[in-house]
């Protein structure tokens, strides 16, 4: 068995070390790139809107994830209430628009990590994380030292700080990144966020640097590395040359889901261009596109 990364940074007291320096973030909140430097420590809320504590809508053994992820006994998914991006075709949207959830300390939070490794789940699956890393590696803490010893997916759509992500060096083992768009107007528009292809193209290049290209054991379960996610859009929406080309200046054997399952939810239909499903021909055109990738059809 393969121990997770974050066991030796707690040995040496790094891992705490790390929390300390995360909270220390939450002062002035620099978490993501909103930068809305409000107290969070004292339950001011900015764009996100979560204040000291997590909210979590739920947490499950998830098979619907990717094999790598999923496995046999499911992955540990503790979906976070909020998001700080506001995407108007989100099929989450109650969870991250309304944050449909309850609120969490971190010693709930520790508990519900260790109950799903009781489960038997591969992983702790982080869904939404970018915007209380803070507070999850302050639960994680807790959990170690009551005996996690399961690896951390961290499940992001990119709109990450930079120097948060450079935190998560030796703490998550497993990172699943979506690139939505290389194209700043569609990234303000569809996800109301500034400058996202310009974030997202530097954590990626990050998380690469820190977990390289997704390796599996015998039984095909992840054990460290980056999988990207691409969901296909209508009318090239999802610019997926423009980001199989990037992907591709990391390097061309990434691990690649190129996804078809989008469907016009919460506010898509007030957007023509996204107010319907894709067609085979975009979707065979966007597995053209990304092919020679280790690609995750799944």
């Amino acid at each position: 068995m393969r121990y997770p990364s974050y066991l030796t940074l707690y040995e040496s007291g790094e891992l705490e070390r790390r929390v300390n320096k995360a909270l220390e973030m939450l002062k002035e909140c620099r978490v993501c790139p909103h930068n809305c430097k409000v107290n969070r420590l004292e339950d001011e809320r900015g764009f996100c809107k979560v204040g000291r504590y997590v909210v979590v809508s739920d947490y499950f053994p998830h098979f619907g994830e990717e094999f790598p992820i999923r496995g046999y006994r499911g992955s540990g998914t503790i979906f976070f209430g909020y998001c700080n991006m506001r995407c108007v075709y989100c099929q989450n949207y109650d969870v991250s628009h309304l944050g449909k959830g309850r609120i969490m300390t971190p010693e709930d939070l520790a508990d519900a990590m260790l109950e799903l490794q009781e489960y038997g789940c591969h992983n702790i699956n982080l869904v939404t994380p970018s915007h209380v890393v803070p507070q999850i590696l302050e639960a994680l803490l807790i959990a170690v030292e009551k005996g996690l010893r399961i690896p951390i997916v961290y499940n992001t759509s990119s709109y990450d700080s930079l120097e948060t992500i450079k935190l998560l060096d030796g703490i998550v083992d497993i990172y699943l990144a979506d690139l939505k768009y290389l194209n700043e107007y569609y990234g303000r528009k569809y996800s109301k966020v500034k400058k996202y292809p310009e974030v997202a193209k530097e954590v990626i290049r990050e998380m690469y640097r820190q977990v390289g290209n997704l390796k599996v054991d015998e039984r095909g379960i992840a054990l460290k590395g980056l999988l990207i996610r691409h969901l296909v859009l209508p009318n090239d929406i999802s610019t997926t040359k423009e980001v199989m080309e990037f992907l591709r200046s990391i390097d061309d054997k990434l691990a690649v889901n190129v996804m078809k399952q989008y469907f016009p939810y919460y506010k898509a239909w007030d957007y023509p261009e996204l107010s319907r499903r894709i067609t085979e021909e975009e979707y065979s055109r966007a597995l053209e596109q990304a092919k020679g990738f280790n690609l995750v059809l799944d």
